[in-house]
């Protein structure tokens, strides 16, 4: 009989670190974050780092701001460790457990060894762009929140309304949300095609509109704001404009 194969327990991240959820329904909840190196997609907007590093930075305690290097890939174990020490130490402090990217998604195989471990710790909190739904539903038992992007082909590049619908569609079995990043030339069909997507996949689902957020601020006025509201409303009467806030506290 053949050797089982041995199952993937590392993964390439970016960093760890502890601080508040800047964006969606859950703005202003303490979370503790694991970015994911990778992603399949390069939107044009993306100011996020999420290319293969040799370490990834890791505060030195909840909220330090103060960080040491784990060399990469990183084991099962030593997420496992942090975790004792972290929500152990201060079990009230975090919400859940964010994981970030890049594209989380790209690494099922560790998720699936990750996920029944980290899950004992914290409810687990998907951030995704949405466009892989073969590999969501292979997750999904873990998974307790999943925040999904809708990515708008004018101001990320890339037209993925099918997969985001699909997408959508198993996501719906979880506590979810859909985040839409748009811009001062975004038009207007490309918002209302999202809100009808959420609408006819899932009308109990939130629909964040998020104006596109740099380090000046954000560049679209307060007539932009509200006409693509106006918009979405018609076809989804649960839309809110919700910001993007990391740049304004001033935290990562």
């Amino acid at each position: 009989m053949p050797a089982r194969p041995i199952p993937v327990t590392e993964a390439n991240l970016i960093e760890i670190f502890s601080s508040i959820q800047g964006e969606g329904p859950y703005l202003g909840y303490r979370q503790l974050f694991i970015r994911f190196a990778h992603c399949n997609l390069s939107c044009t907007y993306c100011d996020t780092p999420f290319a293969p590093v040799s370490a990834c930075r890791v505060e030195t305690a909840p909220g330090s701001e103060s960080f040491s290097s784990l060399k990469n890939p990183v084991s099962h174990k030593s997420i496992e460790t942090l975790l004792e020490d972290w929500v152990g130490g201060s079990p009230d402090l975090h919400h859940s457990l964010s994981l970030t990217g890049g594209e989380p998604l790209l690494q099922v195989p560790v998720l699936l060894d990750w996920l029944p471990m980290m899950r004992n710790y914290l409810p687990i909190y998907l951030e995704t762009n949405g466009s892989l739904p073969a590999q969501l539903k292979s997750l999904l038992p873990w998974l307790d929140y999943i925040s999904m992007d809708i990515k708008l082909p004018s101001i990320s590049g890339h037209e993925l309304w099918d997969e985001h619908r699909e997408f959508l569609g198993l996501a719906r079995q979880k506590t979810v949300f859909v985040k839409v990043v748009f811009a001062q030339t975004t038009p207007l069909s490309e918002i209302e095609t999202a809100a009808r997507l959420v609408a006819e996949t899932a009308p109990d689902v939130d629909l964040i509109l998020q104006p596109c957020t740099q380090s000046s601020g954000i560049k679209l006025t307060t007539g932009q704001m509200l006409k693509a509201q106006q918009v979405a409303v018609t076809y989804h009467p649960k839309t809110r404009v919700i910001p993007q806030t990391h740049n304004f506290l001033g935290v990562l």
